[in-house]
Parts: C-alpha cells; sequence; structure tokens
C-alpha cells in the first residue's frame, strides 16, 4: 500500500533541494509517531523528518534546538521546515549511535564526555516559545502510572488490591518528593546512549531532545549512567555520578554545600521514578503500539528497581512488594 505521508515528503524533499529524490531511506522509527529517513541534496546527506502535525507538533523541536545551539550543545542544524505538513530537513549526524560502540575499555571515556555536554543543557531554561514546561507533580505523577496501568494492570493483569494501593502510593510519593526537591534545571529528557550520536570526528552529538522541560537536576545523569538498554557496574556509575555533581559545583551550578550522600540518593530515586515510567513505557509500546521488541529491556529496568530500592530502609515495603508481587508475575509470562 502506497505511503501518501512518505510520498509527500519525497516530493517536498525535491522541492527544498531542488534533486529529483530516489525512495527515501529508512533510518529508523522511534518510540514516538516521528519517522526518519536519509536523503541528499545532490551533496551531503540529510535526514528528513516526518512529524504528522496532529500527533508530534514540531515547535518544541524547533525551539529547543535553537536554544541548545546558542547553547553550544552540539544538535543537527535544521535546514528547512513545513509545520503545517510535519515535515523537516535537517543535518545528518551519520548512523553511528553511542551505544554501539560502548564497551568496558571506552565507556568512562565517553560517558565522561557525554557528561559533559549536561550544564549546557541545564543552562537552558527557555526557548523562543517561552520558559521550558515544568517536570511538575502532575507531570511525575503521569509519568509514574505508566507503569500502574500498563506494566501491572495490562500486561502482568495483576489483581489489584487496597494493599498494592497503599504501597504504590507512599512509594509514588517518596520519589515525587525526591523530584521537587532538587535543584530544578533545563532537562532534555531522554539523555541516553540511543539519542547520542558519535560524529566523524569523534564528538558526541545530542538528538531527540523536544521533551526537554525544566526539571531535577539527576534526571539526565541518570538516564544515562543507568541506561534502560545497556548496564554498568555500579562503582563506575557513582564515579561518573560524583564527578559530575563536582563539575557543577566549579561551574557555580549546584551548591557547594550538597554533599557526595544527598547527590547520591537523589540519583538513585531519581532512577528509580525514570525505570518505573521506562516499564510502563515499554509496556504500553508493546500493548498499544504493537512494538513487542520493547518488552525485552523490562527485566534491565525491574532489575534496577530492585537493587536500587534495597539500598534503602524507607523503602523496604516496596522492595519487598516487587520482589514478591511483580517480579512473579513477570516471570509468569515469560
Amino acid at each position: 500500500m502506497e505511503d501518501k505521508r512518505e510520498v509527500a515528503l519525497q516530493a517536498w524533499c525535491e522541492a527544498q533541494t531542488g534533486v529529483p529524490q530516489p525512495t527515501l531511506e529508512v533510518v529508523s522509527g522511534d518510540a514516538s509517531f516521528r519517522r526518519y529517513f536519509r536523503a541528499t541534496n545532490g551533496k551531503n546527506s540529510l535526514i528528513a523528518v516526518d512529524c504528522p502535525p496532529e500527533k508530534e507538533p514540531m515547535k518544541p523541536f524547533l525551539a529547543v534546538a535553537d536554544a541548545y545551539a546558542d547553547a553550544e550543545v552540539i544538535v543537527p542544524e535544521v535546514i528547512a521546515a513545513d509545520l503545517e505538513q510535519g515535515f523537516m530537513l535537517q543535518s545528518d549526524f551519520g548512523q553511528i549511535l553511542l551505544l554501539s560502540k560502548l564497551h568496558p575499555r571506552n565507556v568512562r571515556q565517553y560517558y565522561q564526555q557525554a557528561l559533559t555536554a549536561l550544564p549546557n543543557i541545564m543552562s537552558v531554561r527557555r526557548t523562543e516559545q517561552g520558559e521550558l514546561p515544568a517536570f511538575d507533580k502532575a507531570l511525575l505523577e503521569r509519568e509514574l502510572s505508566l507503569f500502574k496501568d500498563w506494566l501491572l494492570q495490562t500486561h502482568l493483569a495483576l489483581d489489584w488490591n487496597d494493599e498494592d494501593e497503599r504501597i504504590w502510593e507512599k512509594f509514588s510519593q517518596q520519589l515525587i518528593n525526591n523530584a521537587l526537591e532538587q535543584p530544578q534545571v533545563g532537562v532534555h529528557r531522554d539523555f541516553h546512549s540511543r539519542n547520542l550520536m558519535l560524529l566523524d570526528d569523534d564528538r558526541i552529538g545530542v538528538i531527540d531532545f523536544q521533551d526537554a522541560v525544566l526539571g531535577p537536576v539527576t534526571y539526565d545523569a541518570v538516564s544515562l549512567l543507568r541506561d534502560c538498554y545497556i548496564e554498568w557496574p555500579d562503582d563506575l556509575v557513582n564515579e561518573l555520578s560524583q564527578g559530575l555533581r563536582q563539575q557543577l559545583i566549579e561551574s557555580d551550578q549546584l551548591a557547594a554545600q550538597i554533599e557526595p550522600q544527598q547527590w547520591q540518593h537523589w540519583f538513585d530515586w531519581m532512577g528509580l521514578q525514570r525505570h518505573t515510567k521506562a516499564a510502563g513505557i515499554f509496556a504500553r509500546l508493546a500493548h498499544r503500539d504493537h512494538k513487542p521488541g520493547y518488552l525485552q529491556d523490562v527485566p534491565r529496568t525491574l532489575g534496577y528497581l530492585q537493587r536500587v530500592s534495597a539500598n534503602y530502609p524507607q523503602l523496604a515495603d516496596y522492595n519487598q512488594w516487587l520482589e514478591q508481587r511483580v517480579v512473579p508475575a513477570w516471570k509468569e509470562t515469560l
């Protein structure tokens, strides 16, 4: 069946570049409704983006792209955009995801390099559209509810009872409090090894930033270091995380009185929030969007939730509930 949007995108690319366009080469679809294709202007490779306007408005992407570029974050250059049709042409960062190059021998070097982008990202609090949206209580609740709605109730069909609700509500409130008590900075919100590209000159480029918000200072760091798609030893993760804390103190982006223990607590509990959300999204992608491959990433997120919550007595009820209710139910689906 002919893909009308792809045909229209191809015609639009021809008009923008003046080059008769062969069939667009699919680069990827991601976990949203956006699609990416490789095109050419006759000299250079470009990326053509299909953003259905009713589902993926482009204005936030364009506004954040400008603000990030002004802050010296390495992002693709937008060459042309049509807001009405939902089409965009941007520079091509190539095909090498950071994820594909990570190895125990180079992970410290690459992650340290990626972390150097965060102070610049944190400095972006506004775009031409105004202040970034707040990562507020309502948004945190919506993200956490994905776990309950899609993983526990839809995928696992857990027979939800009053005790489940009590533990869940207490845990959710603990994570919300942790997020809101942190310094609020510019947050990419999906800063991980599948959204970082290794460029020809070995610099790291940043993509997929349209959901940027004002949020907790540890959010992007834990997204990267406790990545949903690849796992590293806690010693390395904590060393790199504490290195960022020191870097932020030295650049006056974090108060000097924030001790390592406070930062670690913020970082660990922020990771619990993110992995709770991610596990829910993976289940939603499987059930609502018919992308079952994402379920293979659920065990890693559940593993993080088990290990990290076990370190905090305040989360003992939750940890026991996870071990006795959620993990066995997950194993029964395998």
